[in-house]
């Protein structure tokens, strides 16, 4: 099936992760699996923000030092950075150097705690703007995913964000991390891991 191909274990994966080890275990262990913790909810909208213009396969392979440079994402922490911080983010080299995105990153985390009194998670925020079925297509070939960079929930809560005075998260953008925090799951038909992350979806939709 086009946008599907096997790899020397045999298994059907996504055409996406092909070509790098770190990006089949990101693939199959993490990618469309539902998540409701705190701190990976961070985590993601803050890597994306960093991915913006560049590859998730960029920001993946640096991610363990954006975990060391952002106190392993711990928002409390991350919303106390300074300008001392801020200069000294931009000479990590082991990160992306970008002076808007470290600042939004900050400026994110400085307005979780309105999210959390009015929600009481960002699991709760995020999992309400799981898209209705109509909204999905019915066969999740390679053409339908293509299609599927911006949908109207990926607006939808793109908008909020933004009324909320987040920044770096369009609605691209805020596709991928639905994509990546399994609110979706688009696993092509065929991949290995689409079965489970649809049984893990249901299990987490239940509790």
């Amino acid at each position: 099936m086009e946008g599907l191909f096997t790899y020397d274990d045999g298994k059907k994966r996504c055409w996406w992760c092909q070509g790098d080890d770190l990006y089949m275990s990101y693939h199959d262990q993490e990618w469309g699996r539902p998540v409701s913790d705190e701190r990976r909810l961070f985590e993601k909208i803050c890597l994306e923000a960093f991915q913006a213009g560049l590859s998730w396969i960029t920001v993946l392979r640096k991610r363990e030092n954006f975990r060391e440079a952002f106190s392993n994402f711990k928002y409390e922490e991350v919303a106390r950075f300074n300008q001392q911080d801020v200069e000294s983010l931009l000479q990590n080299t082991g990160i992306i150097r970008n002076r808007q995105k470290i600042e939004a990153v900050i400026h994110n985390a400085q307005q979780v705690d309105t999210l959390l009194q009015e929600f009481g998670s960002l699991g709760n925020y995020f999992w309400q703007f799981q898209p209705a079925p109509a909204e999905r297509p019915t066969e999740l070939n390679y053409s339908a995913i293509r299609e599927l960079a911006i949908t109207p929930t990926s607006k939808r809560l793109s908008k909020d964000l933004k009324k909320r005075g987040f920044k770096f998260v369009g609605p691209t953008t805020m596709y991928a991390f639905m994509q990546a925090m399994g609110l979706v799951n688009d696993h092509l038909e065929g991949c290995w891991i689409k079965k489970e992350a649809d049984q893990q979806r249901a299990i987490f939709l239940q509790e």
